[in-house]
């Protein structure tokens, strides 16, 4: 069993190797450590619901309702979303945005073709749908549509994803085994990578998920690891964090967990933006340097205004 598993991870290099060299993806270098150079990313862990902050921040950075041009991508639900306008429907309900199209396909070559990227050049947003992540990958990754995904992000559009369509959007695919989200690492490991060098969970408190990126992180220290709870997402702004929504996203930093022990408490006081933990939440308002991995501390009016408890008012 072990030489077939060897074995198995040697063809699927190879074969990943071989579409690689085929691949129409244009791979920059980048200024910024995580986060794209331009546009936007909201990343959000699933059952966004009506979530306001969530959806104007996205209508907003669409271009506005009148203005804003949507894409919204339905690989990950499967076949039975290909001319179902449910999610559309949803959309436009949420946001109040007027232009809302689907895109989906499950052939690589439909996605390879100059056809169907021509919505994508036009638009100022995608977004992607949950259900399973590979799903997506199968359909766009390292094809022309995923140059065009890059492409709207780096004349300032915004890329958002809830659940399945939030894991796909980092680099590392989470998650992504075909016989089921319960496998950590699958047989697709690769995602769209525009959260550069992260592998993203979601649901992770309502589905008690918030430990299981931890000895992954520790053994891929170049990595970043963001888990989301349901109607949480962070938006992401070159290599700026900032959470929206009303639960919590947890940060998952080497540094953070090997180091575990004794940071929660500075001075005696009780640091709210540090953890004696292997990872530590963000709520809502709160922002973290993705480059220098540190919380970016605000002031006690900021704090204020944006929700965040003091540390010297709550217990």
């Amino acid at each position: 069993m072990k030489k077939l598993s060897i074995l198995l991870l040697a063809v699927t290099a190879l074969t990943n190797a071989t579409f690689a060299q085929r691949s129409p993806i244009t791979v920059k270098k980048s200024d910024t450590r995580h986060g794209p150079e331009k546009g936007s990313l909201i990343i959000i862990g699933g059952n966004v619901g009506s979530q306001r902050d969530i959806w104007d921040k996205f209508t907003e950075l669409a271009g506005g309702k009148d203005k804003a041009v949507v894409l919204v991508v339905t690989a990950a639900v499967g076949d039975s979303a290909a001319f179902d306008q449910k999610d559309v429907n949803e959309v436009k309900k949420q946001t109040g945005i007027k232009n809302v199209t689907l895109l989906h396909t499950n052939d690589l070559r439909e996605a390879n073709s100059e056809k169907f990227i021509a919505p994508i050049q036009k638009a100022t947003a995608v977004y992607f749908e949950g259900g399973r992540q590979w799903r997506i990958a199968d359909s766009y990754l390292n094809t022309l549509t995923h140059q065009a995904f890059k492409d709207l992000l780096d004349r300032g559009g915004v890329i958002a994803g809830s659940s399945a369509g939030a894991s796909i959007l980092g680099s590392f695919l989470w998650r992504g085994d075909t016989k089921g989200a319960q496998i950590l690492i699958g047989d697709h490991t690769q995602g769209l990578g525009f959260l550069k060098n992260s592998a993203i969970d979601q649901h992770i408190l309502v589905r008690n998920r918030q430990f299981a990126l931890v000895d992954f992180i520790r053994k891929a220290p170049e990595l970043i690891g963001i888990g989301l709870n349901e109607a949480t997402a962070v938006l992401v702004q070159r290599d700026t964090l900032q959470v929206l929504g009303k639960s919590y996203a947890a940060i998952y930093d080497y540094n953070t967990i090997i180091n575990s022990e004794g940071k929660h408490v500075v001075n005696g006081r009780e640091d709210f933006t540090a953890s004696d933990g292997p990872f530590f939440f963000l709520g809502a308002g709160q922002k973290y340097d993705l480059a220098k991995r540190v919380v970016i501390k605000e002031t006690r009016k900021a704090q204020a205004g944006n929700g965040i408890a003091k540390a010297d008012d709550d217990n």
